[in-house]
C-alpha cells in the first residue's frame, strides 16, 4: 500500500479517496471469471438483440474497482471486519471508462481507533453514475488474538 494513501485515525471527515480508472474492456467482460455464462456480457450481437446498446459489464467488475480503491487506501484493515454495500444502478457497456470515488461521510470512535464510513460511487466518462453504496473500516482498532 502507498503509504501516502493510507487512512489512518487522523483522516478527517470529508477526505476524498484516490480514484481509480478502469477500461470496462470486453475481453475481461467475456473471461469466465465475470460472467462467460451470459452471452449479454461479451457477445455485441445477442447484447443488441435482447435491446442492449453493447455488451454490459457484470457488476461484480465495479465492485472489484471500488474495493481495489479501498485496499489501496485501508490496505490490511479492509480485510478484517469491514463491510461493503453497493447497487448498480446503471449498465456499463463495454468501452466505457469507468472511476471510482470514495468520500469519508463519518468517522466514529471505536476502541483506540474509528470506524470510517466511506460514501463510494463508480461513474463513467460523462459522470453518469453505474455503482452507489458505502463502505465501513476499522482503522486502529485491536483485534482480539485468535486462539
Amino acid at each position: 500500500m502507498d503509504a501516502s494513501l493510507a487512512i489512518t485515525p487522523d483522516t478527517p471527515v470529508g477526505f476524498r479517496l484516490e480514484s481509480l480508472k478502469k477500461k470496462a474492456a470486453i475481453q475481461l467482460m467475456g473471461s469466465r471469471l465475470w460472467g462467460r455464462f451470459n452471452p449479454n456480457h461479451w457477445d455485441p450481437e445477442y447484447a443488441r438483440s435482447t435491446g442492449l446498446e453493447a455488451p454490459i459489464q457484470t457488476g461484480e467488475m465495479s465492485s472489484a474497482y471500488i474495493a481495489e480503491m479501498c485496499v489501496n487506501h485501508f490496505g490490511a484493515d479492509f480485510f478484517r471486519g469491514s463491510r461493503v454495500v453497493c447497487k448498480y444502478v446503471a449498465s456499463t457497456y463495454a468501452g466505457e471508462v469507468i472511476t471510482t470515488h470514495g468520500e469519508v461521510r463519518e468517522k466514529q470512535p471505536k476502541g483506540a481507533g474509528f470506524r470510517f464510513i466511506v460514501d463510494v460511487w463508480a461513474e463513467n466518462e460523462t459522470n453518469d453514475k453505474k455503482t452507489v453504496g458505502w463502505v465501513e473500516v476499522d482503522v486502529g482498532v485491536e483485534r482480539k488474538a485468535q486462539s
